[in-house]
This record gives C-alpha cells, sequence and structure tokens, in this order.
C-alpha cells in the first residue's frame, strides 16, 4: 500500500500498527524520506495516551464535585506502555547441565526470561515442554536449522525444497513449545547465486510457508546476516512487505550491521517490522587490526554498538520484545557475566 506524503497531522494506520505526526509510517519503504518530516509514534504509545487521558476525566470530575482544584501544574501520572524488556540466550550457549531441565533450571536461576531452540533438532518435544512447564523459562522462539545447508536460494530445485520441509518443521515445533518466531536466513549469495536470483527465488520458497505460519499464529523472522544479501534497511523492509503478511518481519542482529553501518539507523527503518532483536557486539578495532572475524569476539558492551542509541531508537519505536544473546556462551560463571551485561544493555 503506498503512503502519501501530504497526509496530515495525526494519522493511525491499523494495517501498519503505527500513528504518526503528519507523515504515515509503515506502509511503504518508498515513502521512507518522509519520515524526517515527523516525530513517529508508535501505536502502543498513541493508544496508552488515550487510555490515560480518557481515564483522569472521571477523577477530576469527582474532585470538581467535591470543591477541590488540581494544582496548575501538576499533570497525570502516564500509565506504562511497554512490558519490561525479556532477555534471553539459546541453548547452544548453556554450557553446564547434564539434561535438558538442569539447562532450564540453572538459565532460570541466573535471571534468563527465555531461551531459543533450534530446529529441527532431534529433541523429545514431549521433555522440551516438560521443562518449559517445571522453570517457566519460556521458549520464546525457534531458529530454522537448515536454512544455511538448504537456501531457499539454491539453484536445485530439490534443495530448496528441503529448505522448506525444515521450516515447516520448524513452525509446528515452535507451535508446540509455545514459541512465536523461528528465526530465518532467507538466502546466500554467491559466485553462483545471483543476487536477483536469490531475492525471487527466497521471495517464491518462503511464501509457501505462510500460510501455515498464519495457521499455527508463528511468525517468520528473517536475520540479517553477513550472506551478501538485504544489504541496507530499505531494502530489507522492501523485501519483508513482499510476503503481504504480518507473519513475516524482521529479526534484528545488532552487532552484524556494525561493521558498515549504524544500528540505529536500521533500527528506525525496520521500525515495526522487528519482531526480535540477536544481542551481539562487534569492534571495529579489532577488525582492523586482527581481521574481519575477529571484530566480534568483543565482549558485550565493550566494541562499537552504541547501546544506548539503540535502546532508544527501539523505544521510539514501540518495541517490547526479547533480546537473544548471540555470543559465545559457556558454564555458570559465563552466563551470570552475560545476565549482567545484558540486563546493562536493556537498562541503557
Amino acid at each position: 500500500m503506498a503512503c502519501s506524503t501530504s497526509s496530515l497531522i495525526l494519522e493511525a494506520d491499523g494495517s501498519s500498527g503505527q500513528s504518526s505526526v503528519s507523515v504515515m509510517r509503515g506502509s511503504s519503504w518508498a515513502a521512507y524520506p518522509s519520515l524526517a518530516m515527523s516525530a513517529p509514534l508508535s501505536r502502543r504509545t498513541f493508544v496508552a495516551g488515550l487510555a490515560a487521558a480518557g481515564a483522569s476525566l472521571p477523577l477530576s470530575r469527582s474532585l470538581s464535585r467535591l470543591g477541590a482544584a488540581l494544582p496548575a501544574a501538576a499533570a497525570p501520572t502516564p500509565a506504562p506502555t511497554r512490558a519490561p524488556f525479556k532477555k534471553a540466550t539459546s541453548l547452544g550457549m548453556v554450557g553446564d547441565g547434564a539434561t535438558l531441565l538442569d539447562k532450564f533450571e540453572l538459565l532460570k536461576e541466573l535471571g534468563f526470561d527465555g531461551i531459543e531452540l533450534d530446529s529441527p533438532n532431534g529433541l523429545d518435544n514431549a521433555e522440551v515442554v516438560a521443562a518449559r512447564d517445571a522453570t517457566g523459562l519460556t521458549i520464546h522462539g525457534v531458529v530454522d536449522s537448515v536454512h544455511w545447508g538448504k537456501p531457499f536460494s539454491h539453484p536445485d530445485a530439490a534443495v530448496r525444497a528441503e529448505g522448506v520441509a525444515g521450516l515447516r518443521t520448524a513452525l509446528r515445533d515452535a507451535k508446540e513449545y509455545g514459541a512465536g518466531t523461528v528465526l530465518v536466513v532467507p538466502a546466500v549469495v554467491n559466485k553462483q547465486v545471483s543476487y536477483a536470483a536469490a531475492w525471487e527465488l527466497s521471495i517464491r520458497e518462503i511464501r509457501k510457508t505462510v500460510p501455515l505460519a498464519e495457521e499455527l499464529d508463528v511468525k517468520i523472522a528473517i536475520e540479517n546476516v553477513w550472506n551478501n544479501f538485504l544489504l541496507s534497511p530499505l531494502e530489507m523492509r522492501r523485501f519483508l512487505e513482499a510476503f503481504e503478511s504480518d507473519h513475516v518481519g524482521a529479526y534484528f542482529d545488532v552487532g552484524n550491521v556494525v561493521r558498515y553501518a549504524w544500528p540505529e539507523h536500521w533500527i528506525e527503518a525496520l521500525g515495526d517490522k522487528i519482531l526480535r532483536i540477536h544481542v551481539k557486539e562487534y569492534s571495529r578495532q579489532k577488525q582492523n587490526d586482527e581481521g574481519l572475524w575477529k571484530g566480534f569476539q568483543a565482549e558485550l558492551m565493550e566494541g562499537d554498538c552504541d547501546w544506548p542509541a539503540v535502546m532508544k531508537a527501539l523505544k521510539i519505536e514501540g518495541y517490547d520484545g526479547w533480546f537473544t544473546a548471540e555470543v559465545g556462551g559457556g558454564g555458570r560463571d559465563r552466563l551470570a557475566f552475560l545476565a549482567e551485561r545484558m540486563d546493562r544493555i536493556l537498562s541503557s
């Protein structure tokens, strides 16, 4: 749906879930330059503000009837608009614990709110659900475990079909676990697979799974990774909009863009398409001194991710979802360190 750049004052877009001053946001990637004309309000903030204003009226009338006057400078305390941020890690990062239940219990004890699992995974789903229920640790997401080996952009149709089957399995597992998303790497561009082919093939193949995602109410979360594809946030938003479904969105990895961009700019462009956040660090200094991939070896809050700017941008967009660490894991001490660093990031 195209966006008019002459939209007036305050509008709410029911399809995108966004409200804005003077210019709509989120309906079309092509209208993105108009965003500089106004300060966007998330729909959550817009609705919560109306609710807070409406709730104050009966109290004001009652005080008036009693002859009481509100102080001239007083203002009603705004109602909270966001739930507290939630932090998680992946099962593969948990080095301690002999059983699945042990690992879940450790994460819960250390203050993590949730966990991500791979799928297809070979796990007993009954055991997974039992560990979840016994600990209260939320399985908030699932990671498609075959998208690199069976990419949706592969020249061989049989390989692409295996990739589609793997995603369908991940969606069904996510539903059984109570998870809300499945992380997906959409394509791989290389010497044998052109950018244009990757675009066309990945949209065609992933689109085959959208009806199942909608039926199960599990969202497909496309991650930005080093796959030589979706190299700008506007392009990524256009890619997501091609599916014409609110069950396809972005899994934004903060650290993955630091080498060539600024995460807060991506957040501004992706806006309400963001479903999940991956927390990792990247150091341009390590990249320059030690090599490209060494940049990821910086500890959280010790690289070039401007976390206060990231958190500010997410709050502006009304994001209130999950933050999942994707860094080197380990035992209790390592996980406790990561939990503390994530707490500092989320409160920045």
